[in-house]
């Protein structure tokens, strides 16, 4: 069907003042609050495992192999999840797998209390992984389809604000539990601490209405012109005469109108994540390689720049705009592992200079992972192609993360930075071809492909 937007209808008058506009204000914030809680589901569920998985290891008698199949799991779930779960999202509706993916972390998270094997626990994380590319799809979709086109930028890029949250804290715990005991099974309690915030963010979500865009790119118009009216004080814009049914599947995306946005979202998201993921999980490794004192110090500094870098993006992207956030500092992290690679035995003021620069801008302009693919797809495909583009950036993540232990021993710590920094390069690229601006746009005009 076609896309809808439910933002401001030509003809209308001017929108909600007063008491009005500010009840529809605390309406859009409860829907991206809500939807950064599952943010901080998802980074809670991949930062635990750095701090658990030695203690299970030892517990579970886990071999390489286990712990790498098991440290892992959450990536294979998030591909296999944004694949299948996106496009469910498009066609059962946002607000029914808005509540699913959240009570499958919180069962999920205690089932890791009772696993008795390596095979239980790998299930449930391949299973939780898979839930937290679902949420991926669901909150971008719903905040784009709720906020008005003059907060939408923010409060998409709030989302992996929150992301980051989840993982700095899941990360902090999961080490502090782990130095204060000695049980054996403390592992159980690192990864089940998950719990805790999927049951708070999925008491938050009840009661969440539909998307009018979802409902009524399904010929749901009445149910559609209702919410709009009631939550967001504004009529549902009918689809321009120029917009043609949207299918919601798979093959949609790679359309001809389409195929530029999904290979743009996809590869973009891929170059950002995979030097990203390489050097974050092996950053002591890296670090020492370099000449960093090994006192835990730089990945302290690293996680500051990143969240630092990150609420910088979120609140400059409706400033500098979405293409210039995106293209820039894809350019900025290219130079500093340049310079990284070309002078691995530089001072260690440098070293440190080049790693603050590199997490700065690499988390600046990550907050458009929730942002672009948010925006570029239509109704009818919205979280099919968030997900799409969620699972191909998890093969770079996946990749970096077992390719970088390997370069490293076999070519050295320099040729392992020149290679992220040719990836950053490829996203500079891609991005210069391909990036929209889509600030200030009502969704149907975002997600209209420019050959119309």
């Amino acid at each position: 069907m076609s896309a809808v937007d439910v933002h401001s209808a030509p003809g209308h008058g001017p929108g909600p003042t007063g008491k009005e506009a500010r009840r529809i204000r605390r309406f859009e914030t409860r829907i991206a609050v809500c939807a950064g809680g599952g943010e901080i589901c998802d980074g809670w569920v991949l930062g635990v495992v750095g701090a658990a998985l030695p203690l299970a290891r030892d517990d579970l008698r886990l071999t390489p192999a286990w712990v790498g199949l098991i440290g892992s799991a959450s990536l294979i779930g998030l591909f296999l999840g944004g694949l299948v779960f996106g496009w469910l999202t498009d066609k059962i509706g946002r607000q029914k797998m808005y509540l699913i993916d959240l009570l499958v972390f919180l069962i999920g998270s205690l089932l890791q209390l009772v696993v008795q094997d390596p095979v239980q626990l790998l299930a449930v994380r391949l299973v939780m992984g898979a839930a937290v590319g679902a949420d991926y799809a669901i909150a971008g979709a719903l905040v784009a389809e709720f906020v008005s086109p003059a907060r939408r930028g923010r409060l998409l890029a709030s989302l992996i604000v929150f992301w980051y949250v989840g993982y700095t804290l899941a990360t902090g715990l999961g080490i502090a539990m782990a130095s204060l005991t000695d049980d054996a099974s403390a592992w159980r309690w690192i990864l089940a601490s998950s719990a805790l915030p999927s049951l708070v963010v999925l008491l938050a979500r009840l009661g969440t209405p539909e998307s009018p865009s979802w409902l009524a790119s399904k010929g749901r118009i009445a149910e559609a012109e209702a919410i709009s009216r009631r939550r967001l004080g504004r009529e549902l814009e009918r689809p321009a005469a120029e917009d043609p049914p949207v299918r919601t599947r798979h093959t949609t995306l790679f359309a001809p109108e389409y195929l530029r946005r999904t290979l743009f979202t996809s590869l973009f998201w891929l170059c950002q994540v995979t030097p990203f993921f390489a050097i974050s999980t092996f950053a002591p490794q890296v670090l020492g390689l370099l000449g960093a004192p090994d006192n835990g110090l730089g990945e302290l500094l690293l996680n500051v720049f990143l969240l630092v870098g990150c609420l910088t993006g979120m609140a400059v992207i409706d400033r500098v705009g979405r293409r210039a956030l995106l293209l820039w500092p894809f350019c900025v992290t290219a130079v500093a592992l340049l310079v990284l690679g070309l002078w691995p035995q530089a001072h260690q003021g440098v070293v440190a200079l080049c790693f603050g620069v590199f997490a700065l801008f690499h988390a600046g302009s990550s907050v458009l992972q929730a942002v672009y693919p948010s925006e570029v797809f239509p109704t009818a495909i919205r979280a099919t192609g968030i997900g799409l583009a969620a699972a191909v950036s998890r093969i770079g993540a996946a990749a970096g993360t077992f390719l970088v232990p390997l370069g490293l021993q076999a070519w050295g710590v320099g040729a392992v930075m020149l290679l992220g920094c040719a990836v950053s390069v490829l996203g500079a690229l891609v991005t210069a071809a391909w990036a929209p601006e889509t600030g200030g746009l009502e969704p149907a005009r975002a997600s209209r492909p420019r050959s119309r």
